[in-house]
């Protein structure tokens, strides 16, 4: 009975846990992963961000409709907001939690309230994931 070598094998098995890791490391760059702050919600006064993407609860990407591009929402430093669309505007108040990552929107008028999941946040991007699972993507303007 011959003796295997595994010797070599194990220094292709180190060789691909380092690049795993480092593939692991540069993709998350540049996103925050404390869960950012409010300020890179609402910049110093104001932010305004627009829907970019969309998935499903399955995970299948939506198609936004024309009027969904045109939707945006408006988010102030003194925790207030303003949802616009072709037909409709809401406002309300708004709050995050960065150790849990999530985003409150409360209503006006109605004490309606909705909470997301902030899956990735940065300056310029944000994912919010309702309580079935679909994502949306904004992009700040």
């Amino acid at each position: 009975m011959k003796k295997r070598n595994v010797l070599p094998f194990q220094g292709l098995f180190t060789w691909l846990v380092v690049l795993c890791l480092s593939v692991a490391t540069i993709s998350c760059g540049g996103k925050d992963k404390e869960g950012g702050n409010t300020k890179m919600i609402s910049g110093d006064n104001s932010k305004t961000w627009k829907a970019n993407k969309e998935t499903n609860s399955a995970g299948d990407k939506e198609k936004l409709s024309s009027q969904e591009k045109k939707e945006q929402v408006q988010f102030f430093a003194n925790g207030s907001f303003n949802q616009t669309s072709s037909t409709e505007t809401a406002s309300g108040t708004w709050t995050y939690d960065a150790s849990t990552k999530t985003l409150s929107l409360t209503y006006a008028n109605n004490n309606v309230s909705q909470n997301f999941n902030v899956t990735e946040l940065t300056e310029d991007e944000m994912t919010l994931q309702g309580p079935d699972g679909s994502t949306l993507e904004l992009e700040a303007e």
